[in-house]
């Protein structure tokens, strides 16, 4: 199949029109850029009209991937922390943001996530139910220390 070719101009649009819609971070730019067969200096050129005109900017992704995972998908610091770093993110930014999570909200989120799985297991003596349930809870990210803190 026959790749339709851009003007330099036209990918530079497009690639604000894909940070526009969403916040993104370098390495998802660096693999839509991919797309287009472009050669260094263009894909330097269009990353830094993206980092000039802020519709490129790493913090501000990082804080909204931070607050949509754990608010919306209810995901723990560990999980947020592994994916950010899958998408490059450095330790220090991530370590940065995550005030972007209110201590409370975490400790609430681990106690409702424990009470709604632990009810929902049926025919396990207490201690399966309470072992399963932790279990699935540092499947969603959340530190151990922390679940167990929860409930002494």
């Amino acid at each position: 199949m026959d790749k339709k070719s851009y003007t330099f101009e036209e990918i530079k649009q497009k690639l604000v029109n894909y940070c526009v819609y969403q916040d993104r971070c370098h390495a998802e730019v660096e693999q839509k850029m991919r797309e287009f067969l472009l050669i260094d200096e263009a894909k330097e050129e269009i990353i830094l009209y993206l980092l000039k005109e802020n519709y490129l900017n790493e913090e501000r992704f990082t804080r909204s991937y931070i607050r949509g995972k754990f608010y919306i998908k209810h995901w723990g610091r560990n999980k947020i922390k592994m994916n950010l770093k899958q998408k490059q993110i450095s330790e220090k930014l991530i370590n940065s943001c995550f005030d972007e999570i209110y201590e409370l909200d975490y400790e609430k989120t681990i106690k409702r996530i424990f009470e709604d799985y632990y009810s929902r297991q049926t025919g396990l003596n207490e201690y399966q139910k309470k072992t399963r349930t932790i279990k699935y809870l540092m499947s969603k990210g959340f530190e151990y220390e922390k679940i167990i803190d929860t409930f002494d």
